[in-house]
């Protein structure tokens, strides 16, 4: 009986492809632009991928991501360089603040995948993950001690949900948020998505 194997992770050669996308350039051109005033920094490129290695390798924090870069050489011959953890969490404030240009950017990506599987999104499939917050969402300092108040949690954001087990996890409480996404059951890529707290079923 053949087992079904979990895909392989892109390596830097699947990276760079990316990067050389039609679709990417015009990002990384469009956040370009946003440059105006202090030090040049890491190139956009570069920044860009940092994200694209943070996705794909699914690794939760940026410090494991500028650790994982910083002992990878084809890694860094793909971005030419190895962006620091606090110029990643700068990015990925600047792309909070520039989320049009990333949502133009998807955009693009979804026409381009249509026009090459005219059957994406025939057959939907619609659910939710849990995404745990990196935070503490008890209410009281300690057991039998003071309420904290709201300026004390260090994601306001956040809530507690309930989530089913899986595998080996055991299902019950969690705090953070919930990702909501209708994937195309063929192609098993993303249609729309919504990123609530957790306690929003």
């Amino acid at each position: 009986m053949d087992v079904p194997k979990v895909p392989p992770r892109p390596g830097a050669s699947g990276l760079a492809g990316l990067l050389d996308s039609p679709e990417l350039m015009e990002l990384v051109r469009e956040l370009d632009q946003t440059r105006w005033t202090g030090r040049p920094g890491y190139p956009i490129r570069s920044m860009v991928g940092m994200a694209l290695v943070k996705s794909l390798y699914a690794i939760p924090t940026w410090n494991r991501t500028a650790a994982l870069v910083a002992d990878h050489a084809g890694l860094q011959a793909t971005l030419g360089c190895v962006p620091s953890v606090y110029a990643c969490y700068r990015f990925a404030a600047k792309l909070r603040a520039y989320d049009s240009l990333l949502q133009g950017c998807i955009s693009r990506v979804s026409g381009q995948l249509r026009s090459e599987r005219p059957d994406m999104g025939r057959a939907v499939c619609i659910d939710a993950s849990d995404m745990p917050a990196y935070a503490n969402g008890q209410r009281f300092v300690s057991k039998g001690g003071r309420e904290r108040s709201d300026d004390e949690f260090s994601d306001p954001d956040a809530t507690w949900g309930h989530r089913s087990a899986i595998s080996t996890r055991k299902g019950g409480g969690f705090y953070g948020f919930r990702l909501h996404m209708a994937v195309c059951a063929e192609t098993d890529l993303p249609l729309a998505w919504s990123v609530e707290t957790a306690s929003a079923n």
